[in-house]
C-alpha cells in the first residue's frame, strides 16, 4: 500500500511514524518548506497523547523537548496574583491516565518525531497544488511541476490546507476576535516562579497569559491571548512588538510586568477556526489534524487529536490489509469524526469563561475554579486511548 502524507509537521510526521509502527512502510511525506523545522513557541502535551508518543519510542525526547508538569496547574488574579486554583499533576496525573502530562518546545518535539521514522522518507520543497482520484489511485501534483501516485493520500497539511478540497467543500476561516502574542525567554533571564515545572494561567478581563518551561527547564514559554483590535493576519511566523504586548498588560501583577519585560522579541498571531467539517475522507483521501479539525488552542489538543488521528488511521489501513483501503479509511472517519469536532467546538468555549470582567460573573466563576477537579472535568479527553477504543475497548492502555 503507497501512502503519501501530504505536510511534514507534527500531524503528518507522527502520522508516518504510526504507519511504519503498523508495518505500513511504503510512506513517504512531502513538506512545502525548504527545510523541516517547527517555529520557536510551546506546545501542551497532554496525557492521551503522550501514551501515543510512548508507543512510538520518543518518551526520552520528550524529556529534552520538555517538562513533566509536577507542580500541575496554577490559576492566578490578573491585578494582585492571588492563586485562584492550583493542583498538582505529577503522580496523581500518571496514576489515573497512565502517563504523565508534558510541556514542550514545537521543535523539539518535531525532532523526536523525526528521529523514529526511516531514513529518506521526508522530502522538502514540496509544495501541493492539486490532489485527484483517478480509479484505483491518487494523483498528487507539486508546484515545481512534479506529479506522484499513490493508493492513499493523507492530508496533514494545516490550517490552510489544498488536501482538504479534494475531500470537501473547505469551511471559511471564522475569526475568534483574539489574537496572541507568544515569547520565548531563556531561563536564566526568567524569575523563579515562571520556572516551576507547572503551568500558570492569569485570568483579567478580556485577556489571559500562559506561561510554562519547556525544552527541560533551559526556557519558558509565554502565550499572551488578548483582543485582536484591527490585526488579522493567521501566521506564526509575524512579529509583534513589545510595546504592544506590554501596553496590553497595563495594571497588571508586577509579576506579569518583570516578565513581559524580559522578552526578547514577540510574535503575534491572530486566532481563527473553521466550523466542523462534515467528512474527513472521499475515496483513498482522508485528513488529519488541522486540515481536518482546526481548532482554538483553549484546551491544549491540537497536537494531541492529531496524534490521535495518525494512530487511528494506521490501526485502520493495517486491519483492512491490501486492496481495501476505503474500508480503512472509511472506519478512519467514524473513529474520529465525532470526537475531534466536539473537541474543536468545546475549544471555542474557554475565552467566555477566561475573560469575564471583573464583577460577579467573575467571582463565581473563581469559587468554581477553586471547586473543580480538572482531572475529574477533563476525564474524558485524558483517558481515551483511540487504539483501544478501535480495538473494542475504551480502558486506556498503561505505558508499558
Amino acid at each position: 500500500m503507497r501512502i503519501a502524507v501530504i505536510g511534514g509537521g507534527l500531524g503528518g510526521l507522527s502520522t508516518a511514524g504510526f504507519l511504519a509502527r503498523a508495518g505500513l512502510e511504503d510512506v513517504q511525506v512531502y513538506e512545502q518548506a525548504g527545510a523541516l523545522g517547527e517555529i520557536g513557541a510551546g506546545i501542551q502535551v497532554p496525557p492521551n497523547a503522550v501514551r501515543l508518543l510512548h508507543r512510538l519510542g520518543v518518551v526520552e525526547q520528550l524529556d529534552d523537548a520538555g517538562v513533566r508538569l509536577e507542580v500541575g496547574w496554577e490559576f492566578r488574579r490578573w491585578r494582585t496574583g492571588e492563586v485562584l486554583y492550583s493542583q498538582r499533576l505529577g503522580t496523581a496525573c500518571e496514576e489515573r491516565f497512565g502517563a504523565p502530562y508534558y510541556v514542550a518546545h514545537r521543535a523539539g518535539l518535531l525532532d523526536a518525531l523525526l528521529g523514529v521514522l526511516p531514513e529518506g522518507i521526508v522530502h522538502v520543497g514540496k509544495r501541493c497544488t492539486a490532489v485527484e482520484e483517478t480509479g484505483e489511485e491518487v494523483q498528487v501534483t507539486f508546484e515545481d511541476g512534479e506529479s506522484i501516485t499513490a493508493d492513499v493520500v493523507i492530508g496533514a497539511d494545516g490550517i490552510h490546507s489544498v488536501v482538504r478540497g479534494a475531500v470537501t467543500t473547505p469551511s471559511p476561516p471564522t475569526f475568534s476576535g483574539l489574537a496572541g502574542y507568544r515569547c520565548m525567554l531563556p531561563a536564566e533571564s526568567a524569575p523563579p516562579m515562571a520556572l516551576a515545572p507547572g503551568f500558570t494561567v492569569w485570568l483579567g478581563p478580556g485577556r489571559h497569559l500562559v506561561h510554562y518551561p519547556v525544552s527541560a527547564g533551559r526556557e519558558v514559554n509565554l502565550v499572551a491571548i488578548v483582543p485582536a483590535g484591527e490585526w488579522r493576519t493567521e501566521s506564526w511566523v509575524a512579529e509583534g512588538t513589545l510595546e504592544g504586548l506590554l501596553a496590553e498588560h497595563v495594571g497588571w501583577a508586577d509579576e506579569v510586568q518583570e516578565l513581559l519585560g524580559l522578552a526578547p522579541k514577540t510574535w503575534l498571531y491572530a486566532l481563527y477556526d473553521r466550523e466542523p467539517l462534515a467528512r474527513f475522507v472521499r475515496g483513498r483521501i482522508a485528513l488529519v489534524g488541522d486540515a481536518a479539525h482546526p481548532m482554538l488552542p483553549f484546551l491544549a489538543q491540537g497536537a494531541a487529536q492529531a496524534f490521535e488521528d495518525g494512530a487511528a488511521l494506521a490501526l485502520c489501513l493495517r486491519e483492512a490489509g491490501p486492496g481495501r483501503a476505503r474500508l480503512g479509511l472509511e472506519r478512519y472517519e467514524r473513529a474520529r469524526l465525532e470526537r475531534a469536532s466536539e473537541v474543536q467546538r468545546l475549544s471555542r468555549g474557554r475565552p467566555d469563561i477566561n475573560h469575564l470582567p471583573d464583577g460577579p460573573d467573575q467571582i463565581r466563576r473563581d469559587a468554581q475554579l477553586a471547586a473543580q477537579d480538572p482531572l475529574e472535568h477533563n476525564t474524558w479527553l485524558y483517558e481515551h486511548d483511540v487504539e483501544a477504543a478501535l480495538r473494542g475497548s475504551d480502558v486506556a492502555s498503561p505505558l508499558h
